[in-house]
């Protein structure tokens, strides 16, 4: 009987490290996603952005389930579909920004204002024009099998990962910064700086 090599002994393992060195600069960096996390972090602590948290984990692994399976270019060709997604995230966006520019001091009133939501993640983290040119650009970099389905399915795996961590450690930073942000005070203007930082990243992200 012939010898049948297995499958994962094409597998390029140590082009995993380049792969994952790339995603956390490029998937890492800020952009609308990211800095709304942190603001979320900062205005409303991890508890209660853990849900939103969630919506953007999930909508980033649609992305990235998209660009594994080459559904990337047919879906940003349909002419309705790109500028309604991109509508969608900037309302929301927006609706964001004034909800964590007005959300009170973390001292004052941690259950006053309303968190964003699961849903307003799973929109923003599939509307994110970010998302969808840095997974691409990341999926591309490097090959980590021969066979393009395994290859696919590392890459979609390792990403996938990397999106919980990355989107986590934005949202602990956030919250990090609570304990400076109990002055009344520092805390507005904490929270107006962030939510500027929001709407900037969201125009740069458009604009790329």
């Amino acid at each position: 009987m012939p010898h049948v090599p297995l499958l994962t002994s094409s597998v390029h393992w140590a082009a995993f490290a380049p792969l994952l060195v790339t995603a956390l600069a490029i998937m890492g960096s800020p952009g609308p996603a990211t800095i709304s996390l942190t603001a979320s972090g900062a205005a409303f602590g991890v508890r209660r952005s853990a849900r939103y948290l969630a919506g953007i984990v999930a909508g980033t692994t649609v992305v990235l389930v998209a660009v594994a399976a080459g559904v990337t270019g047919a879906l940003l060709a349909t002419p309705a579909l790109r500028p309604a997604l991109i509508a969608a995230a900037v309302a929301y966006v927006l609706y964001l920004a004034y909800h964590i520019a007005t959300a009170p001091p973390l001292a004052a009133a941690r259950e006053a204002a309303a968190a964003p939501s699961a849903t307003g993640g799973l929109l923003l983290g599939i509307a994110n024009p970010k998302a969808w040119v840095a997974i691409g650009a990341v999926f591309v970099s490097v090959r980590l099998a021969q066979d393009a389905v395994l290859d696919a399915g590392l890459k979609t795996g390792a990403l996938a990962a990397m999106i919980v961590v990355i989107n986590s450690v934005w949202l602990a930073a956030g919250a990090s910064l609570a304990p400076v942000l109990r002055d009344p005070k520092r805390a507005r203007r904490a929270n107006i700086l962030l939510a500027t930082a929001l709407l900037v990243s969201t125009a740069a992200a458009l604009v790329h």
